[in-house]
């Protein structure tokens, strides 16, 4: 049985939300929303990473026709790995992958970061397509 690393986060940051949404310092950001890679899932956590690559990834991904943006957070509660990477795929969260059901703070924005090419990008738009795994939700 694989070890759970839910509710044993060890990192302080920085934390990382990327997004194609238009935010300002102070504004909130909240779960509940659709999911960007399944449509049809309301997501009941807010994801963050302290990788700001892995932000810059997910703002490309992110839906929306804004620019990528790649913002950094405070989150206002407590949170936990995702157990979508560290219990199904990397044990040990060196993703660095965390969720939470509070509110993350914007304290600020980051302009400088790895860019995928259109051609990265496609490859994780079909392997995200192509993943029929369970998402815990």
């Amino acid at each position: 049985m694989a070890t759970s690393y839910k509710n044993k986060p060890s990192d302080k940051g920085p934390f990382y939300h990327g997004t194609k949404a238009d935010l300002q310092v102070g504004d909130l950001l909240i779960a509940g929303n659709q999911s960007n890679y399944k449509s049809e899932l309301k997501m009941n956590h807010i994801y963050f990473t302290a990788l700001v690559n892995g932000a810059g990834l997910a703002a490309a991904l992110a839906k929306g026709e804004g620019s990528e943006r790649v913002y950094i957070v405070e989150p206002t509660g407590s949170f936990e790995n995702d157990p979508n990477v560290t219990d199904k795929k990397f044990p040990g969260n060196p993703t660095r992958s965390y969720r939470s059901r509070s509110p993350l703070k914007i304290v600020g924005e980051v302009t400088e970061w790895m860019k995928q090419t259109p051609e990265q990008i496609q490859k994780w738009r079909e392997k995200l397509a192509n993943n029929n795994g369970e998402v815990i939700n």
